[in-house]
């Protein structure tokens, strides 16, 4: 078993509704207050392996430019949001040493040297290290959205945290954006009643939490939480990268986004 105490820490954030935490909407005030301040409670990192919801490919890919451009993957928002930089440097030789573990697991890993960061990356990012100092490197989920495959990929990555690499998943516990959009009445509480079993699978004895999450579609009000597993998805990439360490996962977040209850967590 790794040293705990020599581990960089991993989180699961959410990213919130496009670039409305940038745009400091007041909808998102907890949650970008929460984003401003986590970095300070952390070690500084030598770099960020970031898994984004918003990047999905038959195997996994690693964003390995030296300097990934920008990816305004959203629509309808003030002109300004199609204008923002976030200059972190890329991290090419992590993303070399990223599809190497990959493959010692016999999973299929691609370097992408044209990816830019997209929403999923660059908002929270932009928030959690404003100076862009940090270098990131981006990895795509699997395009089958198969809970255990992600699982194995996390597992693959965990001696990332005893190099200084900050493993973060960025999605959202959860996301039904046709119920936030509509204000179906269902969702405060059907998506309680996930955020509880979610919470209660995350810091669960890490095994456990691993057994659960594989399984999470039997928990209560899964599909309405995710008809589309993509913002999950991160969440088990990144139980599985702390699984090897022994230590339950901490809640660090909660909160309303609009409408529908979410949750962060922090495995140290």
């Amino acid at each position: 078993m790794a040293d705990p105490m020599a581990l960089m820490p991993v989180l699961f954030v959410a990213h919130g509704g496009g670039p409305l935490p940038l745009l400091n909407d007041p909808s998102h005030q907890h949650h970008r207050a929460f984003l401003t301040t986590i970095a300070a409670q952390l070690p500084v990192p030598k770099a960020i392996l970031l898994i984004t919801a918003h990047w999905e490919s038959n195997e996994v890919a690693l964003a390995s430019s030296q300097a990934p451009g920008m990816l305004y993957d959203y629509s309808g928002f003030p002109p300004e949001t199609y204008h923002y930089r976030y200059t972190a440097p890329g991290a090419p030789a992590l993303a070399v040493e990223v599809q190497k573990l990959l493959h010692a697991r016999d999973i299929p890993c691609r370097l992408d040297g044209e990816r830019a960061f997209d929403h999923g990356t660059f908002v929270p990012l932009m928030l959690m290290y404003p100076k862009g100092d940090v270098p990131v490197l981006q990895m795509s989920l699997l395009r089958n959205l198969d809970a255990a495959a992600h699982i194995k990929v996390g597992e693959a990555l965990a001696e990332l945290r005893a190099e200084g690499v900050l493993i973060v998943g960025s999605g959202m516990s959860f996301h039904n954006l046709r119920a936030l959009m509509s204000g179906d009445p269902r969702t405060p509480s059907l998506s309680a009643q996930f955020d509880q079993w979610l919470t209660q699978a995350v810091t669960a004895e890490p095994t456990q939490a691993l057994t659960m999450l594989a399984n999470w579609q039997q928990a209560p009000a899964a599909q309405f939480s995710h008809p589309r597993a993509e913002h999950l998805l991160p969440l088990h990439v990144c139980a599985g990268a702390a699984a090897a360490a022994g230590r339950a996962a901490e809640c660090n977040y909660q909160d309303w986004l609009f409408n529908g209850k979410v949750s962060g967590f922090i495995w140290h």
